[in-house]
């Protein structure tokens, strides 16, 4: 698959099928959904940054690319995708086969040509802190540690705003620098805009407008009233830092038997309208910090009495969470406004207890919202990912802002949606396909916020009729996509990306081979474990492990090489190899699996999932395990119990966790001390390599990973023995020596792989 990786870091897409089905009957007989997972922003060197206006066709609005063909002497390009003529402009005037423009070079064919036209001053990027304050004083000390060292590192001429919420939510005027003042709402109400209009002053030097909407400078606000809240980052950074010193506990009495009163989808509601009113279709990040289960306002996750635990999925199951759907409609229409605004929800909870990410989802990720969650404000997780939001360094995020995202492909191919962070523009046309999947009915999305690493999987549909006559045609077996994004640079500026792709239509008997040279059975995987997340969360009785199954089965049944009714028979070409291990460890995945995570959990995994890329969704589906033996260099393994051997340390990377593992051997010579005696050098060596290469690991991911360093049969070893395949159980006849055998009923990958090329063959 290395091929496909190179693909990728060239134009950031890894696409399921590279050769496409050539009509709509075959493509559904090769189950795997035709898809690609983009990465709009992923670094590729040497791409030029024009400083013009990209140069577009008059009918489908797509931009001049590679494959344009270019008449030379009458100055006119053909667009690929509707083959209309356009003239080039009179600044394209000079151009020739020896002096061609940027847009059409050959090097660029499947890469993005990043346009930097000129459109006005640069607007800063705006970051309005949300608190809150209805934790313990330890939870609240770290927190306030956390964003005094955040606040040091924000852009000088980034725009800050601060709002703490517990039985109320307080706005502080962060303007006024002579004493704390703030605008206290009741977390019980819901705030509309008007209110906060009304409430908070903004017309005291300046009449109202009669009519209109009333949002930013140009609406009727002044500069003055906006900066009261919203503060240069250089001018604020004493006030917030001195605010933050005296910042203490929600002090509302908690009864012994009842949770605190927080109000947390208030204080959100309250932070979209006050970002709506003051800096509207600016760039702007909502951050919330929550340490608990919001009790209070519409977006409510659990009544105040202890007595009543919090939902679960059982609970979803049966339709027994009361307040569960009323809170997930509140944050549905709190993700159309922010879409609305062009503003982000980033959430970090950390506490012991669910927060009620499952309900604060949608909002989260239609707006393209960064989330972490930890078990405490003071955990690793926690503080080391919200210090890397700021720091400049090569893992920098890489935060944009206010992106649209556009889709153009020929006209036999049509977008059945994205599974990702984004939202429906509800732009709809040709391209648009009747069968929806994600955010579907449209060819533009919102993507209010974005990284290097946001990763849309963009669904597909094949159009193309039934005509075997026109296959055989070079004119008509090759089509193109082209990917748009338009987005503000973290630099303040607005630039647009183009990503230009040229693929071919296979089609007849012979084309086995053919779909089969060009698909990506990471990719495939991938985009499969999107699929069956979104299944189980849009259809009420969707049974993923069976419709997973099924398509194996029917995929290998298609692709396999076999005699009907011979098991021993069946074998996979190399390209598919790998693909059913990725369907046995997706089956057993957190994505699939509920019933041992809370729905918070849940929701944060698949979150993840949905915004990452191929390599790091393959690890997240199939973690990656790595031995080390004093005898041999470090080696990746297979993720089996038979990896695990007493004289070995095992390292694995599950992208939520890094487990460094060591053997009963090497556990007992490490708590002998062998390693500080200058003769055993090596042995210390040996210890330091796994944690070494676990640093790496988490040094350029994010969120970063949580660390686990355990034994053979310590308490923690759980974290690795729950995702390797289970070949050896308590009911196997020969448990290897020095290894280890797991506990449980579930079918090894051995039994799972008999069973499957028993039912393929039928």
């Amino acid at each position: 698959m290395a091929e496909f990786a190179d693909l990728e870091s060239q134009d950031g897409v890894r696409m399921t099928w590279n050769v496409f089905p050539g009509t709509k009957q075959e493509a559904t007989s090769c189950v795997i959904p035709t898809a690609c997972i983009y990465t709009p922003l992923k670094p590729v060197p040497n791409v030029p940054v024009l400083p013009y206006g990209p140069l577009r066709c008059r009918i489908c609005r797509s931009i001049l690319n590679p494959f344009s063909v270019v008449d030379y002497v009458a100055n006119i390009w053909i667009c690929p995708f509707c083959y209309q003529r356009n003239h080039f402009p009179q600044h394209y005037s000079s151009i020739s086969r020896a002096t061609s423009c940027s847009e059409l070079y050959s090097q660029y064919t499947t890469d993005r040509v990043e346009s930097s036209p000129d459109t006005g001053p640069t607007v800063p990027p705006v970051f309005l802190f949300v608190l809150d304050t209805c934790i313990i004083e330890e939870e609240l000390g770290y927190l306030k540690s956390a964003l005094a060292q955040a606040i040091e590192l924000l852009p000088e001429k980034s725009l800050v705003g601060l709002i703490t919420f517990g039985t109320y939510v307080q706005v502080h005027e962060l303007g006024f620098g002579q004493m704390p003042k703030s605008y206290v709402f009741k977390g019980s109400k819901e705030i509309t805009k008007d209110q906060i209009l009304e409430q908070m002053n903004f017309f005291v030097q300046k009449p109202r407008p009669p009519v209109g909407v009333i949002a930013g400078t140009r609406d009727g606000l002044s500069a003055e009233s906006i900066a009261r809240f919203l503060l240069p980052a250089s001018e604020c950074e004493f006030v917030l830092i001195s605010f933050l010193e005296e910042l203490q506990k929600d002090p509302w009495p908690v009864p012994a038997d009842e949770r605190a009163s927080r109000c947390t989808s208030t204080a959100l509601s309250i932070a979209a309208s006050l970002l709506g009113v003051c800096v509207p279709g600016s760039g702007a990040r909502i951050m919330a910090f929550i340490g608990g289960p919001s009790t209070e306002g519409a977006g409510s996750i659990v009544s105040k009495n202890l007595s009543e635990p919090i939902r679960s999925h059982k609970d979803l199951d049966k339709g027994s969470a009361s307040l569960y759907s009323k809170a997930v409609k509140f944050y549905e229409g709190l993700s159309k406004q922010l879409v609305h605004q062009g503003h982000v929800l980033d959430l970090f909870a950390c506490a012991l207890d669910q927060v009620g990410l499952s309900e604060l989802k949608v909002a989260v990720e239609r707006s393209g919202g960064i989330v972490v969650l930890a078990e405490s404000f003071g955990h690793s997780v926690f503080k080391d990912s919200f210090r890397r939001i700021f720091q400049s360094s090569d893992y920098d995020l890489g935060l944009s802002f206010n992106g649209i995202f556009e889709v153009n492909c020929s006209k036999d191919v049509k977008v059945q949606g994205i599974i990702g962070p984004c939202a429906s523009l509800e732009k709809k046309g040709p391209l648009c396909s009747e069968t929806v999947v994600g955010q579907g009915k449209t060819c533009a999305w919102k993507m209010c916020g974005l990284d290097k690493k946001t990763s849309l999987c963009i669904m597909f549909e094949i159009a193309k009729k039934d005509d075997p006559d026109a296959i055989g045609q070079p004119a008509s077996n090759q089509f193109y996509f082209q990917f748009l994004t338009y987005y503000q640079h973290n630099d303040g500026n607005m630039r647009i990306r183009a990503t230009t792709l040229c693929r071919k239509w296979v089609a007849g008997p012979g084309s086995i081979q053919d779909l089969l040279d060009g698909f990506d059975q990471e990719a495939a995987a991938a985009v499969m474990a999107r699929l069956v997340s979104f299944n189980m969360e849009s259809e009420a009785d969707f049974d993923p492990i069976r419709w997973l199954d099924r398509s194996l089965i029917r995929v290998c049944s298609k692709f396999g090489d076999y005699q009907k009714d011979n098991p021993s028979s069946f074998s996979l070409s190399p390209r598919l190899s790998i693909f059913p291990q990725f369907i046995f460890h997706l089956r057993r995945s957190q994505f699939v699996q509920v019933s041992n995570n809370s729905p918070d959990e849940t929701a944060y995994y698949r979150m993840m999932l949905n915004r990452e890329n191929v390599a790091n969704s393959v690890v997240m589906i199939q973690p990656l395990l790595i031995s080390y033996s004093l005898q041999s260099a470090p080696e990746p393994v297979l993720l089996d119990v038979t990896a695990i051997a007493a004289d070995r340390i095992l390292l694995l990377d599950s992208y939520f966790t890094v487990v460094v593992f060591h053997g009963l051997t090497i556990a007992q010579w490490r708590n002998h001390g062998y390693q500080n005696e200058a003769e055993h050098q090596a042995f210390a060596q040996f210890l330091q390599a796994p944690r070494d290469d676990a640093d790496v690991i988490i040094k350029e991911r994010f969120p970063v990973p949580r660390l686990v360093i355990c034994d053979q049969y310590g308490s923690q070893a759980r974290f690795l023995l729950a995702k390797l395949n289970p070949s050896v159980t308590y009911n196997s006849d020969y448990p290897p020596p020095g290894g280890d055998i797991i506990f449980t009923d579930d079918v090894s990958f051995h039994v799972f792989l008999d069973h499957l090329q028993r039912l393929a063959v039928q």
